[in-house]
């Protein structure tokens, strides 16, 4: 072999180690992305509840599927709203023996050194009402129930064993819970399907509900267009409460807030601030809002249907910015496919 077709040999394989070294630095796409992309992640899920828990913003969101199939919750987690990463099964019937149907809407807090996530089982019915069958207990018995973790990514035990809420008090089906944690400690539950949605104090323990003065245990505290899905968050001392109208099957779903200085209202329906674009997709609703950690920025987390898209149960999770006015009302939400701006937890 010549020395010039040896030296042009050794060029070759010196370009081919530095052209693999480039491709090695190269960061992943996902990387450089500037913003969310809306849906935030892949796959049927719906009703997201999303929180901040030390450098991660989580969500918790309903498998999306038919009822008989919607038996486990996956959680996601990301450092900047862009990268998500998925945690299979951090809850599923295996832990609660006493889920027979669907588990759904999940709402989780952290509390001392534990994480308490609530949720709704088994689509309860009464007597009384079309959807009740005397002759198949599986919706008999169920509501809304605890499971607790050391972590936010679980696993997740059952809590009580049974549920938290399984009676109707004041016609609110015991479904879509959200729990709130006030400036002064005290731990409030929002919950209620069918039109009616009750106020409730948790017990230190959460084993429980303390009544209020007057011996009830629930406030009823349904504001005008209520359906389902209530969610509450605190901004410059007012109480912003929010909740789903419309069916959720379809198009009229949308979301609805009022504001009040107080955090059991009175709540008066102030107007739509989210709903569905023919442009982009339907059945907009049952969200949840985060706060950009020290800031006044904050984001709405929901679920859509998109277009096209015929599946009841096709629902993906989405995210976009909310606006206010000077008064702090709400300006009507703009949903987009581009979804929020990155917003590292850390620097």
């Amino acid at each position: 072999m010549s020395f010039k077709v040896y030296s042009i040999g050794l060029l070759l394989f010196a370009f081919v180690l530095v052209s693999c070294k480039t491709e090695k630095k190269t960061p992943p796409v996902a990387k450089v992305l500037e913003k969310s992309g809306n849906p935030i992640f892949n796959g049927w899920y719906a009703d997201p509840e999303a929180v901040v828990f030390e450098d991660n913003y989580w969500v918790y969101p309903t498998y999306s599927d038919a009822f008989e199939k919607q038996l486990f919750f996956d959680a996601f987690s990301s450092p900047d709203l862009v990268n998500w990463t998925k945690h299979e099964r951090i809850l599923d019937t295996t832990k609660i023996k006493w889920l027979r149907q669907a588990l759904w809407a999940p709402s989780i807090i952290k509390k001392e050194d534990k994480y308490y996530l609530f949720f709704g089982a088994n689509d309860i019915q009464r007597p009384g009402r079309n959807s009740y069958d005397p002759n198949n207990d599986i919706n008999h018995y169920g509501g809304i129930g605890i499971a607790v973790a050391n972590t936010p990514k679980g696993p997740f035990e059952d809590y009580l064993g049974k549920p938290l809420i399984a009676d109707f008090y004041n016609e609110a089906q015991p479904i879509d819970q959200f729990v709130f944690k006030d400036v002064d400690d005290t731990f409030y539950l929002f919950y209620g399907g069918w039109g009616h949605c009750n106020l409730g104090k948790l017990n230190s323990d959460f084993t429980g509900i303390t009544p209020w003065e007057d011996g009830a245990l629930f406030k009823e505290i349904t504001p005008e267009g209520y359906v389902e899905g209530p969610f509450v968050f605190l901004r410059n001392g007012t109480y912003y409460f929010m909740w789903s109208e419309g069916n959720w099957t379809d198009n009229s779903y949308k979301v609805a807030y009022a504001m009040a200085d107080s955090i059991s209202g009175p709540y008066n329906r102030m107007g739509t601030i989210l709903e569905s674009d023919p442009e982009i997709a339907t059945g907009a609703g049952h969200h949840s809002v985060i706060n950009v950690p020290n800031t006044d920025e904050w984001i709405m987390v929901y679920h859509r249907r998109p277009i096209p898209n015929d599946g009841r149960d096709h629902r993906v999770t989405c995210m976009d910015k909310i606006e206010f006015r000077n008064d702090g009302s709400i300006k009507p939400i703009q949903i987009t496919n581009e979804g929020v701006e990155a917003r590292p937890l850390k620097p």
